[in-house]
């Protein structure tokens, strides 16, 4: 049950947070962790490392806010901004998970048991969710990273095209024409893939 909360819009409670109050913090990752999280599933195709990308990136908002370091937000939710450094977080996490997925199989190559770990415990609908977000990941990472980000934030997320402008650092015209070109280059790759799948 929570039992903190602040009242009042993101961008009072960010200035509150800008001090280092921790319970702005706490109120800041109560609205928005849920939209982090599954900004970074899509981004990841992995729960587990979306949980990671929660924590990195509500961990780089708090060092930065105790250091000083933190700007004011001029949008009405702290949502995109945090968005945009989640996108940041899930690059740090994919490449820790590479680094460490490269440790496990020098390992495995010296281990001379054989023994290969139980993962049965895993729930068979999160599996058959990260198959499926990784072959949307597939077709998504065909069209340019500019277009990529304008897509989960302004379709994925939800945010308005001002917000994702504002948050990117770029015209709304900008985010409009990015995202026009978005869904055709997605809507052709989906042909594609389609045809390619009754061949």
């Amino acid at each position: 049950m929570r039992q903190i909360q602040l009242a009042g819009p993101d961008h009072e409670v960010w200035e509150l947070l800008r001090t280092g109050d921790e319970t702005a913090l706490a109120e800041i990752f109560y609205r928005h962790s849920d939209a982090v999280y599954n900004f970074a599933f899509r981004r990841t195709s992995s729960w587990a490392a979306a949980e990671d990308v929660v924590q990195a990136t509500f961990l780089a908002v708090w060092r930065r806010a105790r250091d000083g370091r933190i700007d004011a937000i001029t949008l009405e939710s702290a949502r995109p901004l945090l968005l945009v450094m989640a996108g940041y977080e899930c690059g740090n996490v994919l490449r820790a998970a590479r680094r460490q997925k490269a440790l496990r199989d020098r390992i495995e190559l010296i281990d001379q048991t054989g023994t290969v770990p139980d993962h049965a415990g895993v729930a068979a609908s999160k599996v058959d969710d990260e198959r499926a977000m990784s072959d949307i990941r597939r077709i998504l990472d065909k069209i340019p990273a500019k277009q990529r980000e304008v897509v989960e934030l302004v379709i994925w997320a939800e945010c308005s095209l001002a917000d994702a402008a504002r948050a990117l650092g770029i015209p709304e015209g900008t985010v409009k024409s990015r995202l026009a070109r978005a869904r055709g280059s997605l809507a052709g790759l989906l042909d594609l893939s389609g045809t390619e799948a009754q061949a």
